[in-house]
């Protein structure tokens, strides 16, 4: 099935997250899937749709504190199996160092409890770039992209910087991600860092883990975003849909069926909205360059 990630949200590049394997030779929509879902399977679906890879960075820092347990070299051999087995490879995360309070702190956040890296936000950043560095030099022809990182608008400049310092140009990227922003991504403050950041020149920018009022609130500054929101909603629902396949189960949280159809209802509302956000500009009324 030939899908083009933009097809349905007007020109936003849109990827369905999913911890379900199955849904890659099913769901025929492009979607984002974790190293960590795939890793230790011993055989691997074959996507009918377009599909990015998540190193699942955020589970392992929270869990470990650190990419010991993740050499990049097995990184690099996993991701060329995704790529040769799986197919459809649209582009993958590096093993980035995500900069939100939980991750660099430890301790008990919102019911799950976290390692900490007890390491600094430039750290994290270093950590970042050396690791981008990595993993270009050891498969070059995989399609990596860049991860920014920081806590303030200014942070996501600095990160930008150190890459150029190490002779990457974030603005000649295709495409650029912006990190630790999930947990911001409907506050003022995510829109400011986006604004920096497109401000900055990067051209194209993927927003990670944006729900619906953070899209809409903000679609205007990214060119594409990934979502597994749509399984959080199911689960709050406490029990299947009307229309659930299987309503014997307690909630829609893994089916093919509610994945669509929360889809095909956020597109929806981009859609209604798009028309009154298409021009970029800040919060003074200045033009942002695209």
């Amino acid at each position: 099935m030939d899908v083009r990630p933009g097809d349905e949200f007007g020109g936003l590049d849109f990827l369905t997250g999913t911890h379900e394997v199955i849904h890659l030779e099913q769901a025929g929509v492009p979607l984002f899937v974790s190293d960590t879902r795939l890793r230790h399977r011993k055989t691997l679906p074959r996507a009918i749709a377009p599909v990015a890879y998540d190193s699942g960075g955020f589970t392992q820092l929270q869990k470990h504190g650190d990419w010991d347990s993740v050499p990049a070299r097995e990184y690099v051999a996993r991701v060329r199996r995704y790529r040769d087995e799986i197919g459809q490879m649209l582009w993958v995360s590096p093993q980035d160092w995500m900069c939100e309070d939980a991750i660099i702190r430890g301790g008990w956040h919102g019911g799950k409890f976290f390692h900490g890296t007890k390491l600094s936000v430039p750290r994290h950043q270093f950590l970042t770039v050396v690791n981008a560095i990595e993993l270009r030099s050891l498969a070059p022809e995989l399609p990596w992209r860049l991860v920014l990182q920081g806590r303030t608008p200014d942070d996501y400049c600095r990160h930008a910087d150190l890459y150029a310092r190490f002779g990457i140009d974030v603005t000649a990227e295709p495409l650029v991600c912006v990190g630790s922003v999930c947990r911001l991504q409907s506050t003022t403050l995510a829109g400011q860092i986006l604004r920096a950041v497109r401000r900055y020149g990067v051209p194209r920018i993927h927003g990670f883990g944006f729900k619906t009022l953070g899209l809409i609130k903000h679609h205007a500054y990214i060119d594409s975003a990934d979502s597994l929101a749509w399984s959080d909603d199911a689960r709050r629902l406490g029990q299947p849909t009307h229309d659930c396949p299987r309503p014997h189960v307690k909630t829609c949280a893994n089916h093919l069926h509610y994945l669509l159809s929360w889809r095909a209802a956020l597109a929806e509302k981009l859609r209604r909205r798009l028309p009154e956000q298409t021009a970029l500009w800040d919060e003074d009324g200045t033009p942002v360059a695209a």
